[in-house]
């Protein structure tokens, strides 16, 4: 029972902040669709809105089940191939540094999806409740990083070398190694708490083997948090 009650703020959040990020949508948008807990809740939010007549020039999902899902919800997908461009992404996070809203994303194992969306977007929108912020990164969340199967081994050895306790992550109760959508590896990085994630993200990415990683600095354009009192808006400073 104690779980249950503990559960239900968060989830009346999540449910908040995902409706609240739905609205923001327009017609005649390109709308970028998130993946994880959060964006799910917002993918059936903007299907209501979808079935009351809010016209999209189309969706691009993250991930797989993200594309399934909007599909259930007659949401009508699309491709970077044919926008380019997305006017707005909505997505959620696993962390969130509170003072420069950067991110740490990926523990779903979406995050390339994530990262090229997101970078593709004039607006990122990020969605969460409080319990995702953060003073600094990394003190609770490791940092996903994704790299080609067969660089495993360096990819692992650069990563500790940059201070990580990194392990390549498994699934099911025969570990199986986790593969992303695009058929790749996932290193959870732990770092600790990160005093710079912009120099941090560079270095990983300059490892070979590395595609990307789940460091999102400088990317939030705007950061939606629900919390007991409602949803509040935060920008960049």
């Amino acid at each position: 029972m104690t779980g249950r009650r503990s559960a239900a703020p968060a989830d009346a959040a999540k449910r908040a902040v995902a409706t609240a990020a739905a609205g923001l949508v327009a017609d005649g948008m390109v709308v970028g669709l998130g993946s994880g807990s959060t964006a799910e809740l917002m993918v059936a939010a903007l299907g209501e809105r979808v079935r009351d007549g809010l016209r999209l020039a189309g969706a691009v999902p993250t991930s797989e089940r993200t594309a399934a899902a909007a599909r259930a919800r007659g949401i009508p997908l699309t491709t970077l191939d044919a926008h380019p461009v997305v006017d707005l992404t909505l997505d959620g996070a696993d962390e969130v540094a509170a003072g420069t809203l950067d991110l740490i994303k990926g523990l779903g194992g979406a995050l390339l999806r994530e990262k090229i969306v997101a970078a593709a977007s004039r607006l990122l929108v990020v969605m969460v409740d409080e319990s995702k912020l953060v003073d600094r990164l990394g003190r609770r969340t490791p940092v996903p990083v994704e790299a080609v199967p067969f660089a495993w081994p360096v990819v692992a050895a650069a990563l500790q070398r940059l201070g990580a306790r990194a392990v390549r992550r498994r699934v099911g109760a025969d570990g199986t190694p986790f593969v992303t959508d695009e058929g790749n590896a996932i290193a959870d990085a732990d770092f600790g708490a990160i005093a710079d994630p912009g120099r941090l993200e560079r270095d990983i990415r300059l490892v070979t083997g590395v595609i990307d990683c789940g460091l999102f600095v400088g990317r939030t354009g705007l950061l939606l948090v629900g919390g007991a009192d409602g949803v509040r808006r935060v920008t960049p400073a």
